[in-house]
Protein backbone atom coordinates (compact mmCIF):
# COMPACT_ATOMS: atom_id res chain seq x y z
CA UNK A 1 0.00 0.00 0.00
CA UNK A 2 1.44 3.41 -0.69
CA UNK A 3 2.31 5.76 1.74
CA UNK A 4 0.53 9.11 1.26
CA UNK A 5 2.86 12.07 0.06
CA UNK A 6 4.26 14.69 2.38
CA UNK A 7 4.48 18.33 2.20
CA UNK A 8 8.42 19.30 1.63
CA UNK A 9 10.03 21.81 4.77
CA UNK A 10 8.66 25.06 2.90
CA UNK A 11 5.27 23.83 1.58
CA UNK A 12 3.83 24.11 4.94
CA UNK A 13 4.56 28.00 5.26
CA UNK A 14 3.78 28.74 2.00
CA UNK A 15 0.01 26.94 2.02
CA UNK A 16 -0.67 28.57 5.54
CA UNK A 17 -0.05 32.29 3.77
CA UNK A 18 -2.27 31.20 0.97
CA UNK A 19 -5.31 30.18 3.32
CA UNK A 20 -4.52 33.35 5.69
CA UNK A 21 -4.85 36.00 2.72
CA UNK A 22 -8.61 33.60 1.64
CA UNK A 23 -10.08 34.80 5.13
CA UNK A 24 -8.39 38.34 5.43
CA UNK A 25 -11.01 40.83 3.89
CA UNK A 26 -10.07 43.22 1.68
CA UNK A 27 -8.61 46.22 2.19
CA UNK A 28 -10.67 49.42 2.81
CA UNK A 29 -7.94 51.34 1.05
CA UNK A 30 -8.95 50.01 -2.36
CA UNK A 31 -12.94 51.13 -1.32
CA UNK A 32 -14.07 53.59 -2.99
CA UNK A 33 -15.32 56.59 -0.60
CA UNK A 34 -19.33 56.98 -0.63
CA UNK A 35 -20.87 60.08 -1.65
CA UNK A 36 -24.50 60.27 -0.39
CA UNK A 37 -26.88 62.08 -2.65
CA UNK A 38 -30.96 62.75 -2.13
CA UNK A 39 -33.25 64.01 -4.39
CA UNK A 40 -37.15 64.07 -5.26
CA UNK A 41 -37.04 63.14 -8.71
CA UNK A 42 -39.51 60.53 -10.26
CA UNK A 43 -40.07 58.42 -13.12
CA UNK A 44 -37.96 59.37 -16.16
CA UNK A 45 -36.06 62.60 -14.25
CA UNK A 46 -35.01 60.35 -11.96
CA UNK A 47 -33.52 57.72 -14.76
CA UNK A 48 -31.72 60.81 -15.52
CA UNK A 49 -30.40 61.48 -12.41
CA UNK A 50 -28.99 57.64 -12.20
CA UNK A 51 -27.30 57.85 -15.51
CA UNK A 52 -25.50 60.77 -14.40
CA UNK A 53 -24.48 59.58 -11.38
CA UNK A 54 -23.34 56.58 -12.91
CA UNK A 55 -21.07 58.61 -15.91
CA UNK A 56 -19.48 60.62 -12.90
CA UNK A 57 -18.81 57.25 -10.57
CA UNK A 58 -17.46 55.56 -14.28
CA UNK A 59 -15.30 58.66 -14.89
CA UNK A 60 -12.77 58.14 -11.72
CA UNK A 61 -11.84 55.43 -9.65
CA UNK A 62 -11.63 57.26 -6.22
CA UNK A 63 -15.35 57.77 -5.34
CA UNK A 64 -18.93 56.39 -5.38
CA UNK A 65 -21.94 59.09 -5.48
CA UNK A 66 -25.11 57.18 -4.02
CA UNK A 67 -28.57 58.59 -5.04
CA UNK A 68 -31.07 58.18 -3.43
CA UNK A 69 -34.93 59.30 -3.91
CA UNK A 70 -36.36 60.64 -0.20
CA UNK A 71 -39.91 61.94 -1.32
CA UNK A 72 -40.97 65.04 -2.73
CA UNK A 73 -39.17 68.14 -2.38
CA UNK A 74 -40.78 69.31 0.59
CA UNK A 75 -40.25 65.91 2.19
CA UNK A 76 -36.52 66.06 1.07
CA UNK A 77 -35.38 69.14 2.61
CA UNK A 78 -37.43 68.00 5.93
CA UNK A 79 -35.53 65.11 5.51
CA UNK A 80 -32.28 66.79 5.53
CA UNK A 81 -32.34 68.99 7.77
CA UNK A 82 -33.62 66.24 10.24
CA UNK A 83 -30.19 64.02 9.86
CA UNK A 84 -28.16 66.77 10.01
CA UNK A 85 -29.34 67.28 13.82
CA UNK A 86 -29.09 63.74 14.36
CA UNK A 87 -25.80 64.01 12.20
CA UNK A 88 -26.64 61.72 10.28
CA UNK A 89 -27.42 64.34 6.72
CA UNK A 90 -26.32 63.34 3.20
CA UNK A 91 -22.90 64.85 1.67
CA UNK A 92 -25.70 66.66 -1.18
CA UNK A 93 -29.40 67.39 -0.93
CA UNK A 94 -32.05 68.61 -3.62
CA UNK A 95 -33.82 71.49 -2.38
CA UNK A 96 -36.56 73.24 -4.96
CA UNK A 97 -36.12 77.08 -4.94
CA UNK A 98 -38.96 78.00 -2.43
CA UNK A 99 -36.83 76.52 0.44
CA UNK A 100 -33.89 78.78 -0.68
CA UNK A 101 -34.30 80.86 2.69
CA UNK A 102 -34.53 77.81 4.70
CA UNK A 103 -31.45 76.35 3.41
CA UNK A 104 -29.19 79.77 4.27
CA UNK A 105 -30.30 80.10 6.99
CA UNK A 106 -30.18 76.74 8.40
CA UNK A 107 -26.44 76.61 9.39
CA UNK A 108 -26.20 72.81 8.29
CA UNK A 109 -25.03 74.07 4.77
CA UNK A 110 -21.45 74.58 3.58
CA UNK A 111 -21.49 77.04 0.72
CA UNK A 112 -20.63 75.67 -3.10
CA UNK A 113 -18.18 78.72 -3.80
CA UNK A 114 -16.53 77.96 -0.19
CA UNK A 115 -16.34 73.88 -0.64
CA UNK A 116 -14.80 74.63 -4.19
CA UNK A 117 -12.12 77.13 -2.70
CA UNK A 118 -11.36 74.67 0.27
CA UNK A 119 -11.16 72.10 -2.47
CA UNK A 120 -8.98 74.01 -4.77
CA UNK A 121 -11.35 72.96 -7.71
CA UNK A 122 -11.98 75.77 -10.31
CA UNK A 123 -15.59 77.22 -11.60
CA UNK A 124 -15.78 79.59 -13.77
CA UNK A 125 -19.01 80.66 -12.00
CA UNK A 126 -19.00 83.96 -14.74
CA UNK A 127 -20.16 80.78 -17.27
CA UNK A 128 -23.38 80.48 -15.62
CA UNK A 129 -26.29 82.12 -17.05
CA UNK A 130 -27.06 85.05 -14.44
CA UNK A 131 -30.53 85.11 -13.74
CA UNK A 132 -29.93 81.53 -12.63
CA UNK A 133 -26.73 82.15 -10.38
CA UNK A 134 -28.09 84.97 -8.72
CA UNK A 135 -31.30 83.46 -7.50
CA UNK A 136 -29.03 80.88 -5.45
CA UNK A 137 -26.16 83.92 -4.76
CA UNK A 138 -25.33 85.78 -1.37
CA UNK A 139 -23.17 88.93 -1.47
CA UNK A 140 -22.22 87.78 -4.93
CA UNK A 141 -20.77 84.36 -4.02
CA UNK A 142 -22.74 80.93 -5.12
CA UNK A 143 -24.12 78.95 -2.00
CA UNK A 144 -26.10 75.81 -3.86
CA UNK A 145 -25.14 74.58 -7.28
CA UNK A 146 -28.11 74.63 -10.01
CA UNK A 147 -29.10 71.45 -10.90
CA UNK A 148 -32.61 71.48 -12.73
CA UNK A 149 -33.54 74.89 -13.43
CA UNK A 150 -36.97 76.33 -15.10
CA UNK A 151 -39.00 78.95 -16.11
CA UNK A 152 -42.35 79.04 -16.89
CA UNK A 153 -43.07 79.67 -21.01
CA UNK A 154 -46.14 79.35 -23.11
CA UNK A 155 -47.42 76.20 -24.88
CA UNK A 156 -49.95 76.66 -27.52
CA UNK A 157 -51.80 74.23 -29.71
CA UNK A 158 -50.86 74.51 -33.51
CA UNK A 159 -53.78 72.40 -34.59
CA UNK A 160 -56.55 74.43 -32.77
CA UNK A 161 -54.21 77.45 -33.96
CA UNK A 162 -54.46 76.24 -37.96
CA UNK A 163 -58.42 75.37 -37.39
CA UNK A 164 -58.96 78.49 -35.93
CA UNK A 165 -57.25 80.56 -38.92
CA UNK A 166 -54.50 81.60 -36.66
CA UNK A 167 -50.93 81.30 -37.55
CA UNK A 168 -49.46 78.36 -36.19
CA UNK A 169 -45.81 79.85 -36.39
CA UNK A 170 -46.64 82.93 -34.06
CA UNK A 171 -47.53 82.26 -30.98
CA UNK A 172 -49.07 85.40 -28.77
CA UNK A 173 -47.10 87.47 -27.47
CA UNK A 174 -48.86 90.24 -25.50
CA UNK A 175 -51.72 89.93 -23.45
CA UNK A 176 -54.34 92.02 -26.13
CA UNK A 177 -53.21 88.92 -28.22
CA UNK A 178 -53.75 86.25 -26.04
CA UNK A 179 -57.53 87.56 -25.75
CA UNK A 180 -57.99 88.13 -29.23
CA UNK A 181 -56.74 84.59 -30.17
CA UNK A 182 -58.91 82.88 -27.62
CA UNK A 183 -61.81 84.22 -28.52
CA UNK A 184 -60.94 82.89 -32.07
CA UNK A 185 -60.61 79.66 -30.70
CA UNK A 186 -63.60 79.06 -28.84
CA UNK A 187 -65.74 80.66 -31.85
CA UNK A 188 -64.11 78.26 -34.21
CA UNK A 189 -64.44 75.39 -32.30
CA UNK A 190 -61.31 74.65 -32.31
CA UNK A 191 -61.07 74.68 -28.63
CA UNK A 192 -63.32 75.03 -25.71
CA UNK A 193 -61.42 77.47 -23.73
CA UNK A 194 -58.74 79.74 -24.28
CA UNK A 195 -56.00 79.26 -21.82
CA UNK A 196 -55.07 77.79 -18.47
CA UNK A 197 -52.22 77.62 -16.14
CA UNK A 198 -50.42 75.64 -13.91
CA UNK A 199 -48.60 76.39 -10.53
CA UNK A 200 -50.89 80.11 -10.28
CA UNK A 201 -48.58 81.92 -8.01
CA UNK A 202 -45.28 80.87 -9.24
CA UNK A 203 -46.64 81.84 -12.75
CA UNK A 204 -49.36 84.19 -12.46
CA UNK A 205 -48.01 85.93 -9.71
CA UNK A 206 -44.46 85.74 -9.13
CA UNK A 207 -43.60 85.47 -12.39
CA UNK A 208 -46.01 88.19 -13.90
CA UNK A 209 -44.68 90.72 -11.15
CA UNK A 210 -40.86 89.89 -12.54
CA UNK A 211 -41.74 90.13 -16.41
CA UNK A 212 -43.06 93.56 -16.00
CA UNK A 213 -40.81 94.49 -13.61
CA UNK A 214 -42.55 95.20 -11.00
CA UNK A 215 -41.85 94.29 -7.10
CA UNK A 216 -43.03 91.23 -5.50
CA UNK A 217 -41.70 92.20 -2.09
CA UNK A 218 -39.67 94.82 0.07
CA UNK A 219 -35.89 94.50 0.67
CA UNK A 220 -35.30 93.47 -2.69
CA UNK A 221 -38.19 90.68 -2.82
CA UNK A 222 -36.33 89.73 0.45
CA UNK A 223 -32.75 89.59 -0.59
CA UNK A 224 -31.38 92.60 1.43
CA UNK A 225 -33.15 91.59 4.59
CA UNK A 226 -35.39 89.33 6.75
CA UNK A 227 -37.94 92.12 7.61
CA UNK A 228 -40.06 91.78 4.37
CA UNK A 229 -43.50 92.29 3.28
CA UNK A 230 -45.56 91.52 0.06
CA UNK A 231 -46.46 94.20 -2.56
CA UNK A 232 -48.65 92.14 -4.43
CA UNK A 233 -51.75 93.88 -3.80
CA UNK A 234 -50.69 97.15 -5.56
CA UNK A 235 -51.53 98.74 -9.19
CA UNK A 236 -50.31 95.64 -11.06
CA UNK A 237 -51.25 92.34 -8.84
CA UNK A 238 -55.18 94.20 -8.30
CA UNK A 239 -55.38 95.13 -12.19
CA UNK A 240 -54.29 91.87 -13.43
CA UNK A 241 -56.13 89.47 -11.45
CA UNK A 242 -59.06 91.13 -11.60
CA UNK A 243 -58.63 90.72 -15.86
CA UNK A 244 -57.88 87.29 -15.38
CA UNK A 245 -61.39 86.42 -13.60
CA UNK A 246 -63.16 88.98 -16.07
CA UNK A 247 -61.88 86.39 -18.55
CA UNK A 248 -63.43 83.31 -16.73
CA UNK A 249 -67.02 84.39 -17.82
CA UNK A 250 -66.28 83.81 -21.73
CA UNK A 251 -63.91 80.94 -20.93
CA UNK A 252 -61.11 82.95 -22.34
CA UNK A 253 -59.39 81.86 -18.85
CA UNK A 254 -60.13 78.99 -17.50
CA UNK A 255 -58.46 77.75 -13.94
CA UNK A 256 -57.71 74.05 -13.36
CA UNK A 257 -55.88 73.82 -9.99
CA UNK A 258 -52.73 74.40 -8.30
CA UNK A 259 -49.37 72.44 -9.40
CA UNK A 260 -49.54 70.61 -12.75
CA UNK A 261 -53.53 69.70 -12.40
CA UNK A 262 -54.75 71.76 -15.03
CA UNK A 263 -52.15 69.84 -17.43
CA UNK A 264 -54.95 67.68 -18.74
CA UNK A 265 -56.70 70.87 -19.76
CA UNK A 266 -54.12 71.56 -22.50
CA UNK A 267 -53.09 67.63 -23.49
CA UNK A 268 -56.91 66.99 -24.02
CA UNK A 269 -57.24 70.18 -26.89
CA UNK A 270 -59.68 71.46 -24.20
CA UNK A 271 -57.78 75.08 -23.76
CA UNK A 272 -55.72 76.23 -26.84
CA UNK A 273 -53.08 77.84 -25.34
CA UNK A 274 -51.25 76.75 -21.66
CA UNK A 275 -48.71 78.48 -19.30
CA UNK A 276 -46.41 76.30 -17.82
CA UNK A 277 -42.90 75.21 -16.63
CA UNK A 278 -40.34 74.32 -19.32
CA UNK A 279 -39.55 71.40 -17.86
CA UNK A 280 -42.65 69.81 -19.21
CA UNK A 281 -41.71 69.74 -22.77
CA UNK A 282 -40.11 66.37 -22.85
CA UNK A 283 -43.66 65.10 -20.74
CA UNK A 284 -45.56 66.98 -24.09
CA UNK A 285 -43.73 65.53 -26.55
CA UNK A 286 -44.51 62.24 -25.25
CA UNK A 287 -48.06 63.00 -23.98
CA UNK A 288 -49.89 65.60 -26.58
CA UNK A 289 -51.27 64.20 -29.73
CA UNK A 290 -51.69 67.20 -31.84
CA UNK A 291 -48.43 69.95 -32.89
CA UNK A 292 -48.01 72.02 -30.41
CA UNK A 293 -45.07 74.79 -29.73
CA UNK A 294 -43.67 77.06 -27.44
CA UNK A 295 -43.71 81.22 -26.66
CA UNK A 296 -42.52 83.44 -24.45
CA UNK A 297 -44.92 84.61 -21.47
CA UNK A 298 -47.53 87.59 -22.58
CA UNK A 299 -46.59 90.88 -21.84
CA UNK A 300 -49.29 93.72 -20.64
CA UNK A 301 -47.60 96.23 -23.03
CA UNK A 302 -47.05 99.85 -21.60
CA UNK A 303 -46.92 101.25 -19.25
CA UNK A 304 -44.34 98.52 -18.28
CA UNK A 305 -41.39 97.85 -18.93
CA UNK A 306 -40.73 93.54 -20.23
CA UNK A 307 -38.23 92.30 -18.20
CA UNK A 308 -36.83 88.80 -17.14
CA UNK A 309 -38.75 85.58 -16.15
CA UNK A 310 -37.71 84.24 -12.55
CA UNK A 311 -36.66 80.32 -12.40
CA UNK A 312 -38.10 77.33 -10.54
CA UNK A 313 -36.82 74.22 -10.04
CA UNK A 314 -34.26 72.88 -7.59
CA UNK A 315 -30.12 72.94 -6.43
CA UNK A 316 -27.74 70.83 -5.20
CA UNK A 317 -26.92 71.82 -1.39
CA UNK A 318 -23.60 70.78 0.34
CA UNK A 319 -24.28 69.15 4.40
CA UNK A 320 -21.07 70.51 6.28
CA UNK A 321 -19.39 68.37 8.80
CA UNK A 322 -18.02 66.07 6.60
CA UNK A 323 -14.61 65.18 6.61
CA UNK A 324 -12.16 66.94 3.83
CA UNK A 325 -11.89 63.22 1.91
CA UNK A 326 -15.50 63.03 1.57
CA UNK A 327 -15.68 67.05 0.63
CA UNK A 328 -13.55 65.99 -2.23
CA UNK A 329 -15.52 63.68 -3.93
CA UNK A 330 -18.67 65.95 -2.89
CA UNK A 331 -16.53 69.03 -5.00
CA UNK A 332 -15.68 66.61 -7.78
CA UNK A 333 -19.32 65.86 -8.45
CA UNK A 334 -20.70 68.74 -8.46
CA UNK A 335 -17.83 70.40 -10.84
CA UNK A 336 -18.62 67.18 -13.78
CA UNK A 337 -22.42 67.81 -13.40
CA UNK A 338 -21.55 72.01 -14.05
CA UNK A 339 -19.69 70.96 -17.01
CA UNK A 340 -20.24 71.63 -20.69
CA UNK A 341 -20.67 68.06 -21.91
CA UNK A 342 -22.34 67.07 -19.02
CA UNK A 343 -24.94 70.04 -18.94
CA UNK A 344 -25.69 69.82 -22.71
CA UNK A 345 -26.35 66.30 -21.94
CA UNK A 346 -28.90 67.25 -19.14
CA UNK A 347 -30.48 69.52 -20.80
CA UNK A 348 -31.06 67.57 -24.20
CA UNK A 349 -32.23 64.29 -22.23
CA UNK A 350 -34.85 66.18 -19.32
CA UNK A 351 -35.47 69.57 -20.85
CA UNK A 352 -34.20 71.61 -17.99
CA UNK A 353 -31.84 74.36 -18.92
CA UNK A 354 -28.53 74.33 -18.86
CA UNK A 355 -27.02 76.34 -16.72
CA UNK A 356 -23.45 78.12 -18.59
CA UNK A 357 -23.63 79.87 -21.23
CA UNK A 358 -20.76 77.87 -22.72
CA UNK A 359 -23.58 74.70 -23.07
CA UNK A 360 -26.08 77.24 -24.38
CA UNK A 361 -23.49 78.44 -26.90
CA UNK A 362 -22.53 74.55 -28.22
CA UNK A 363 -25.96 73.61 -28.37
CA UNK A 364 -26.14 76.40 -30.88
CA UNK A 365 -23.67 75.76 -32.61
CA UNK A 366 -24.85 72.33 -33.25
CA UNK A 367 -27.88 73.19 -34.32
CA UNK A 368 -29.40 71.78 -31.40
CA UNK A 369 -32.17 74.65 -31.00
CA UNK A 370 -32.78 74.93 -34.94
CA UNK A 371 -33.89 71.35 -34.84
CA UNK A 372 -35.63 71.81 -31.44
CA UNK A 373 -37.04 76.26 -31.35
CA UNK A 374 -39.58 75.03 -28.38
CA UNK A 375 -36.25 74.16 -26.17
CA UNK A 376 -34.86 77.66 -26.74
CA UNK A 377 -38.17 79.67 -26.05
CA UNK A 378 -37.29 79.21 -22.24
CA UNK A 379 -33.50 81.01 -22.74
CA UNK A 380 -34.24 83.67 -24.82
CA UNK A 381 -36.99 84.63 -21.82
CA UNK A 382 -34.78 84.55 -19.64
CA UNK A 383 -31.63 86.08 -21.22
CA UNK A 384 -32.51 88.01 -24.27
CA UNK A 385 -34.87 90.37 -22.20
CA UNK A 386 -33.83 93.37 -19.83
CA UNK A 387 -32.95 91.80 -15.80
CA UNK A 388 -34.01 94.04 -13.15
CA UNK A 389 -33.85 93.80 -9.56
CA UNK A 390 -37.56 92.55 -9.78
CA UNK A 391 -36.46 89.81 -11.45
CA UNK A 392 -33.84 88.58 -9.95
CA UNK A 393 -35.63 86.05 -7.75
CA UNK A 394 -37.48 85.77 -4.91
CA UNK A 395 -35.77 85.13 -1.49
CA UNK A 396 -38.81 84.51 1.20
CA UNK A 397 -38.92 82.50 4.34
CA UNK A 398 -41.42 79.85 4.64
CA UNK A 399 -42.15 80.56 1.03
CA UNK A 400 -43.94 77.27 1.02
CA UNK A 401 -46.55 78.35 2.74
CA UNK A 402 -46.98 81.71 1.38
CA UNK A 403 -47.48 80.41 -1.84
CA UNK A 404 -50.34 78.68 -0.50
CA UNK A 405 -51.89 81.63 1.40
CA UNK A 406 -51.60 83.45 -2.40
CA UNK A 407 -53.37 80.14 -4.16
CA UNK A 408 -56.06 80.31 -2.05
CA UNK A 409 -56.60 83.57 -2.38
CA UNK A 410 -56.66 83.13 -5.81
CA UNK A 411 -59.54 80.60 -5.46
CA UNK A 412 -61.51 83.00 -3.96
CA UNK A 413 -61.40 85.78 -6.63
CA UNK A 414 -61.92 83.37 -9.27
CA UNK A 415 -64.48 81.79 -7.49
CA UNK A 416 -66.08 85.40 -7.37
CA UNK A 417 -66.06 85.02 -3.50
CA UNK A 418 -63.63 88.08 -2.90
CA UNK A 419 -62.76 91.07 -5.61
CA UNK A 420 -59.14 90.85 -6.47
CA UNK A 421 -58.08 93.74 -4.52
CA UNK A 422 -59.72 92.10 -1.48
CA UNK A 423 -58.50 88.40 -2.15
CA UNK A 424 -54.78 90.34 -2.40
CA UNK A 425 -55.34 92.22 0.29
CA UNK A 426 -55.82 89.46 2.87
CA UNK A 427 -53.35 87.39 0.72
CA UNK A 428 -50.39 90.03 1.96
CA UNK A 429 -52.22 90.32 5.39
CA UNK A 430 -51.54 86.53 5.79
CA UNK A 431 -48.59 86.34 4.14
CA UNK A 432 -47.09 89.22 6.44
CA UNK A 433 -47.52 87.34 9.29
CA UNK A 434 -45.75 84.23 8.25
CA UNK A 435 -42.66 86.62 7.35
CA UNK A 436 -42.53 88.00 10.67
CA UNK A 437 -42.68 84.94 12.13
CA UNK A 438 -40.07 83.39 10.32
CA UNK A 439 -37.80 86.76 10.67
CA UNK A 440 -38.18 86.68 14.33
CA UNK A 441 -37.51 82.85 14.26
CA UNK A 442 -34.72 83.62 12.46
CA UNK A 443 -33.18 86.85 14.09
CA UNK A 444 -28.95 86.73 13.85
Amino acid sequence: MPRPKTLGAGALPALVLALALLLVPASPAFAKTEIQFWHAMTGQLNEAVNELVKQFNESQSEYEVKPLRKGTYAETLTAAIAAYRQRQAPHIVQVFEAGTQTMMLSGAVLPVYQLMKEQEIAVDWKDFIAPVVGYYSKDGNLYSMPFNSSTPILYYNKDAFQKAGLDPSKPPQTWKQVEEYSKKLIASGAAKCGFSTGWPSWIQVENMHALHDQPFATKRNGFDGLDVQLLINREFGVKYLTQLAAWQKDNIFSYGGRAGTADPKFLSGECGMYMQSSALIGGFTKGATFKWGTGQLPHWGAPYKRATSIIGGATLWVMKGKPANENRGTARFLKFISDTPQQMWWHVTTGYLAISNSAVKNLEAGYHFKKHPDQFTAFAQLTRGQATPNSQGLRLGNFVQIRDVIEAEMENIFAGKKSAKQGLDDAVAKSNEILKEFAAANKQ
